[in-house]
């Protein structure tokens, strides 16, 4: 599936132009976690890039296929797109091998997903080594002791759990491994953490719709999504333990406090992650999605920034509405910095 936004050219300046002016669109790869709001942003950039002094001839839009964070990642690596977007931040040497720069453009939240007759969002309850446990295999029924320890209340069947996870390669995938591998040592050990892992139980499915549609279709599922999705999908959900014994509900204001305790002016070329955040109120399991653009500065890489530097400026509501995380201003002012040093010429 692509999503492509193309900029209009107002009539008065079609008039004056016998043939108009034509620019392939910029293109992007990537993220499905993201996916939603890039295409909302590149509405937005439509719209700024027609309006007033914004106004050019050209026909420049946004095409950007959710391919997932590897996919996105070997794209803009190959310059086969003008930026890749990936959930895995890349480090400074992979990026200085490729010839990229890099820097976050929104954050969210990834949550466990269930369908389980007679319970709905927020009721079931999970902590992080019980739901490595399930990724392992060895906790199998929904009825185990140690699932009905942690939802006393809750009646849970006596059933199989169909265990669903990302089949291509994700960066949704990287951070939920990367929190189980805090979670648990024997997760660490025995899988690790990556884009694409050696699941030991399950059944995969592609992209972040393809594990919503799995689970919202199979009895006794559990999987993991993009909060957004979950809400669009109206799937129910768990709440998880954070690192201060809290269980936390999955919403804007804990993925909020989860990213307030990062430090993004120590990380070099903003290579953080976000799992297993302090603070009573944060949600474990928060993202960030970074844009990936290629050195050095030419007029289609100006266009890529000017595009994420319109959406950082005009897009943050939107953010908002679809449950993400908009960069506070701080962090905006520190990669627009960044910007300016690491696409001068010679850097």
């Amino acid at each position: 599936m692509k999503l492509l936004v193309k900029l209009a050219v107002a009539g008065a300046l079609l008039a004056s132009f016998a043939a108009p002016a034509h620019a392939e669109p910029i293109t992007g790869a990537g993220s499905s976690f993201a996916f939603p709001i890039i295409g909302k942003w590149a509405q937005n950039y439509r719209v700024a890039k027609s309006d007033g002094a914004e106004m050019t001839p050209l026909d420049i839009g946004v095409d950007y296929e959710p391919i997932g964070s590897l996919g996105g990642e070997v794209r803009v690596t190959q310059r086969a797109t003008e930026f890749g977007a990936s959930d895995r931040p890349l480090s400074s040497e992979e990026l200085q091998r490729s010839a990229l720069i890099q820097f976050p453009i929104v954050m969210g939240g990834i949550v466990p997903v269930v369908n389980i007759d007679g319970v709905g969002p927020g009721q079931i309850r999970l902590t992080g080594p019980l739901l490595a446990d399930i990724y392992l295999g060895k906790v199998k029924l929904w009825s185990d002791p140690v699932i009905k320890a942690a939802n006393p209340e809750l009646k849970l069947p006596d059933a199989p759990i169909s265990v669903i996870y990302r089949s291509d390669g994700s960066g949704t995938t990287f951070n939920w491994t990367d929190y189980l591998a805090k979670a648990s040592p024997e997760w660490r050990d025995k899988v690790g953490v990556n884009t694409q892992v050696p699941w030991p139980v399950g059944a995969g499915a592609e992209r972040t719709q393809g594990v919503a549609e799995t689970v919202k279709r199979t009895k006794n599922a559990i999987g993991y999504v993009e909060f957004g999705q979950v809400v669009r999908a109206g799937l129910a959900y768990a709440q998880v333990q954070n690192k201060a014994g809290n269980f936390v509900k999955p919403d804007p204001a804990s993925f909020s406090a989860a990213a307030a305790s990062a430090e993004w002016a120590k990380a070099k070329d903003f290579s953080l992650m976000l799992t297993d955040a302090p603070g009573a109120e944060a949600y474990p399991i928060v993202a960030t999605t970074f844009a990936l653009v290629p050195k050095p500065r030419t007029r289609r890489t100006q266009e890529v920034l000017d595009f994420f530097r319109l959406s950082f400026e005009a897009g943050a509501a939107d953010a908002t509405t679809l449950g993400y995380v908009p960069l506070p201003e701080t962090l905006v002012k520190q990669v627009k910095d960044y910007w300016a040093v690491s696409m001068k010429a010679g850097s």
